[in-house]
């Protein structure tokens, strides 16, 4: 059994997948598997897994939620990573955060900095995207801190929470959310991770994100606590504003009275 499971989605982007290959491989760190799914490529994807020392695992257009399950169902490490098929890990990422988890048991899993890359030119990073470890919850609220790339989980983790399937964006804000609201979270402040940006991205197929991040949100709500309730109520208010707005300027009433009563039936809450 393998300490570290690799788990590389991808679709339709042959080299871009090759490419994050070749970055679990050049690791210091040893002990892993790499599970490749192919989540419907018609490019050559499965030909060219076929070069490398990888589990294969071909889906039909499934989405990335269920993409990301299924290798993670079909792996077995003790610790899971994702890395997104245009992303590339540092070499020493997996020795870093491995020895970080074995070291802290008490954090269900730890992520990293990392570096933004757009069309080949070096991005900074805004003050909202900072990141830090311990309780985030608010954090996460606001946005995706998060990189699925950068992450370590501990397999108990993953099974108990998982990605929901219901979801075509947002899936990894929904995942750090719930786990947030009830552990804290590590963090290692350096950048082992580029993340690369500016060619199809998945997320450019789905407008108006937040609606994704409200479900998300109102999915929760029940079961936090006191404190932790009344940040949510704040940000999911915040968020079916901005929605609302939205829907008003581009004339789509139905959209704009359904997050009109959404943000003020959470304010009876």
């Amino acid at each position: 059994m393998p300490a570290v499971s690799a788990i590389i989605t991808t679709r339709n982007r042959r080299k871009f997948a090759e490419e994050a290959v070749k970055s679990v491989l050049a690791q210091t760190f040893r002990d892993f598997e790499i599970i490749l799914v192919d989540d419907g490529s018609t490019d050559g994807t499965a030909e060219a897994a076929a070069k490398y020392p990888v589990k294969y695992l071909f889906l039909k257009n499934a989405g990335i939620s269920a993409a990301r399950n299924t290798g993670a169902a079909g792996s077995s490490g003790r610790y899971i990573c994702f890395l997104d098929d245009d992303d590339l890990w540092g070499k020493n990422k997996l020795e870093k955060q491995f020895l970080f988890m074995e070291t802290n048991p008490e954090y269900p899993l730890c992520y990293t900095d990392e570096l933004w890359i757009r069309n080949g030119k070096f991005l900074n990073q805004k003050k909202i995207h900072s990141k830090s470890g311990g309780d985030i919850f608010e954090k996460c609220l606001k946005l995706c801190i998060i990189s699925p790339s950068s992450a370590m989980i501990r397999r108990e983790i993953l099974e108990k929470y998982s990605f929901d399937e219901k979801m075509p964006v947002c899936e990894d804000y929904d995942l750090w959310l719930r786990i947030a609201a009830e552990h804290k979270i590590g963090y290692i402040p350096e950048k082992l991770v580029t993340k690369r940006g500016g060619h199809r991205q998945l997320s450019k197929k789905f407008p108006v994100m937040d609606r994704f991040r409200i479900y998300s949100i109102r999915k929760i709500l029940k079961n936090l606590p006191d404190g932790k309730k009344e940040l949510a109520l704040k940000e999911l208010e915040k968020k079916c504003e901005i929605v609302y707005k939205g829907a008003i300027k581009r004339g789509h009433l139905f959209r704009a009275i359904k997050y009109w009563l959404i943000k003020n039936l959470a304010k009876r809450k």
